[in-house]
């Protein structure tokens, strides 16, 4: 059995893909998380949906000695997802220093730790934002990548070329750079979700929280955009897909799939989705009204953007199994877990 270290696993997606991977019955996982964007209890959690205990270690990846110092008490390791990016656009651009030394020194170390401790897989959790404002939808792998909107997607864009970097030269390990669209839901069990923070910025837990009345209202950042009602359109993709795509992703490198020692993969429904049209789908759905107001754009949002996801479809066999009303019913399961 693989032994599997996943970095960030407390986080949203970090610990829905530790549900998969235990699910898959093929791997032994472990995590390392620094509770800085996350609290304990999620792995209470995972063993609450899955039977199974996962053991998290409290180390600061940007912190080299701290890392190597744990993995020289590790038994081998196979592969490592890496998750511990921030990853709030609206914050990266207030605090853009935070958001490059956590991102990319983080990165730097776990794949200097590759090298040194002989980890041949390494799955990067990449974003769509690195093609910036696009001129042709659906976005495939061979879009130019465009001048990143937020410091959060120039850290993916710098990330992505440190690991092709990387690669080069080193033949021997093999990456897969995964750029997903917007996750969103929580395990269909209910018992697992997005543990947000004071003050979200992404649409679902606000959604969520004005729903079950945590919040007054919400606001709907931008009526003018060049879409069909005005306001952004997003590829919202559930969380439990995210997570099957890494878990395949690795397979797809531990059965010697790839052509090339870093590969990359668009991961989304392929159907864009806008704010509006996500709060009527959750009204009609969940019949309650929401309170909401429109507001100014956002800095670092883009109008629109979708994916074609047709290479991960062949190469990882890998397809969405959830749709909208999946993704706003699991989320909102979670939320009255949480009330």
């Amino acid at each position: 059995m693989k032994r599997i270290l996943v970095t960030g696993g407390n986080g949203y997606i970090g610990s829905h893909t530790l549900i998969e991977l235990i699910k898959s019955r093929e791997f032994e996982v472990i995590s390392v998380d620094n509770y800085s964007r996350s609290a304990p209890g999620t792995m209470d959690r995972i063993e609450a949906v899955c039977g199974v205990s996962v053991v998290n270690y409290d180390v600061d990846l940007c912190d080299k000695a701290a890392l190597f110092h744990f993995l020289d008490h590790q038994k081998q390791i196979d592969g490592i997802i890496h998750f511990t990016a921030y990853k709030s656009v609206p914050e990266s651009v207030d605090k853009p220093l935070s958001y490059y030394r956590n991102n990319l020194n983080s990165l730097a170390n776990v794949l200097e730790a590759c090298d040194q401790y002989h980890i041949p897989h390494f799955i990067f959790s990449s974003s769509c934002s690195i093609y910036g404002e696009v001129e042709q939808l659906p976005v495939s792998e061979e879009t130019p990548i465009g001048e990143a909107f937020c410091p959060y997607a120039h850290t993916k864009q710098i990330g992505e070329k440190m690991i092709r970097s990387f690669a080069h030269i080193h033949p021997e390990l093999q990456f897969v750079l995964l750029r997903y669209f917007n996750p969103v839901g929580a395990d269909m069990s209910g018992k697992n979700g997005e543990l947000s923070s004071d003050q979200p910025n992404n649409l679902f837990p606000i959604l969520m929280e004005t729903g079950i009345g945590k919040r007054q209202q919400m606001t709907v950042y931008g009526t003018d955009y060049e879409t069909r009602d005005g306001s952004c359109i997003r590829d919202y993709i559930h969380v439990s897909d995210i997570a099957d795509a890494h878990v395949k992703a690795l397979q797809f490198l531990i059965n010697h799939k790839n052509d090339v020692n870093c590969e990359v993969f668009n991961l989304g429904s392929g159907n864009g989705v806008s704010v509006l049209e996500m709060i009527h789908a959750f009204e009609k759905i969940t019949n309650r009204k929401l309170n909401y107001v429109f507001g100014e754009r956002r800095q670092g949002d883009i109008p629109a953007i979708y994916s074609n996801s047709q290479k991960a479809n062949l190469l990882l066999g890998w397809n969405c199994r959830y749709n909208v009303e999946d993704m706003i019913l699991s989320a909102w399961k979670w939320q009255q877990e949480l009330s």
